[in-house]
């Protein structure tokens, strides 16, 4: 138990830190330190200008990792991701000159701006945390977090990530506009200087992987495992839905409950954590059928309607 407490008052730490300038969205910031908790990486989808860059930008500061943005476009190579190979006249041997991807933070700004050629080059290392040059293998420090941006309203000169792309971020987040108060506050904050350029670390990468290593310690019932496995289990098998949540998506809900129950002081996982991260973790990940669409129906409504049939551990219907 004290392990987890010590965790605790680090990742109460890193949230209240990334408050300093991302106001008011607290509950957002602990889904994305969950994730992160987790080892699992984050897609930010929002409509511009809501602090989607800032959220990251943010955590990557808080927590002391090196960090590195790529803003995707459409002449974006894969070499200019993961690296590439260069030789040297003067020693007469190849060069490896890594990408921005060989980071422990990566910011992908505007994912689907990229042609799939070049969002595919993400894939190895998001899954398995390693890159491929010329033959050759080279891990990634740890922790690596993939955290890529993402505007839902505009769709010319974009490219929709493909299944296999969207399948690897364990949580889909929106930060939603601030209330009328918050952004009173952010004006104030502003009105001189960007409170991210004033913001250190209150943790280390060390403290991050003591995290998730915290995490791999919170008990988890077998109850809630059942229930985790049925609400997946469930987006296969509705009416509504084309295809539905793959293993990797129970895996990640499993992760990220441990993470939760960090941030709110526990050592074990209670249904309310699957709850409260069933949209963020399912919602990309599910293909409405063509009939639900034309009906106007949209992935939220599926989940709801799975939250409410799905049988949660230890109540009665």
């Amino acid at each position: 138990m004290k392990e987890t407490q010590s965790a605790t008052t680090i990742a109460r730490e890193i949230v209240d830190n990334v408050s300093k300038v991302i106001v008011g969205k607290q509950p957002v910031i602990k889904q994305a330190l969950a994730a992160v908790i987790a080892k699992g990486h984050i897609l930010i989808e929002d409509v511009p200008g809501v602090g989607k860059t800032m959220l990251a930008k943010s955590i990557s500061s808080s927590i002391g990792c090196s960090f590195k943005r790529i803003q995707f476009t459409p002449d974006l190579l894969p070499s200019d991701i993961v690296g590439v190979s260069i030789y040297n006249q003067s020693t007469r041997e190849f060069q490896f000159r890594p990408g921005p991807v060989m980071a422990q933070i990566v910011l992908v700004d505007e994912i689907n701006r990229a042609t799939p050629k070049t969002q595919s080059a993400l894939l190895e290392a998001m899954e398995e945390l390693q890159v491929s040059v010329d033959g050759v293998t080279r891990p990634l420090e740890q922790p690596f977090i993939v955290m890529a941006t993402q505007n839902p309203i505009e769709y010319e000169g974009t490219f929709p990530l493909p299944e296999a792309q969207l399948d690897r971020f364990l949580m889909r987040i929106s930060l939603g506009y601030p209330s009328f108060t918050d952004e009173l506050s952010v004006i104030e904050q502003q009105e001189k200087t960007h409170p991210i350029d004033e913001l250190e670390a209150v943790a280390s990468p060390e403290d991050v992987i003591k995290l998730q290593k915290a995490a791999q310690n919170v008990y988890v019932d077998t109850a809630v495992r059942e229930y985790i496995v049925g609400l997946i289990e469930a987006t296969r098998n509705h009416e509504d839905v084309f295809l539905g949540a793959s293993p990797r998506a129970s895996l990640g809900m499993f992760r990220a409950v441990r993470g939760m129950a960090i941030l709110r002081d526990r050592d074990y996982a209670i249904p309310d954590d699957v709850k409260e991260l069933a949209y963020a973790v399912l919602a990309h990940r599910l293909i409405l059928s063509s009939a639900a669409r034309m009906r106007g129906l949209h992935t939220g409504q599926v989940i709801d309607g799975l939250l409410e049939s799905v049988a949660v551990p230890g109540v009665s219907r």
